[in-house]
C-alpha cells in the first residue's frame, strides 16, 4: 500500500464515519466500516513511510598487506565498499 492509498483510505473511513448520515447502507454499520477504513489506513501510512525511508547505509573497509617475495617490499590494499543486506 502506497502513502497515497493509504490517504484515500483515511478520508474515506472518515467521510462514512462523520459525514454521511447513518443508515444510508441498509444491514452495514457506516460509522463502523469508517472506523475500520481510517484504522487500515494509518497502518498502511505508517508502514509505508517506515518501508520508504532510506536504509542505514554501513561500510565497510578491509585492509591487506603483503610482502612481495621477489622485491621484500611491502604491499598494502585497502578497499571499501557498501554492505548491503
Amino acid at each position: 500500500m502506497r502513502i497515497g492509498s493509504s490517504i484515500f483510505l483515511i478520508a474515506l473511513g472518515a467521510i462514512l464515519a462523520w459525514a454521511v448520515a447513518p443508515g444510508l447502507i441498509p444491514f452495514i454499520d457506516q460509522v463502523m466500516i469508517g472506523y475500520i477504513l481510517m484504522a487500515v489506513g494509518v497502518i498502511g501510512l505508517i508502514a509505508s513511510l517506515i518501508l520508504a525511508s532510506p536504509a542505514r547505509s554501513r561500510r565497510v573497509s578491509e585492509s591487506r598487506s603483503v610482502v612481495d617475495p621477489n622485491t621484500g617490499e611491502r604491499i598494502t590494499r585497502n578497499e571499501s565498499r557498501d554492505a548491503g543486506l
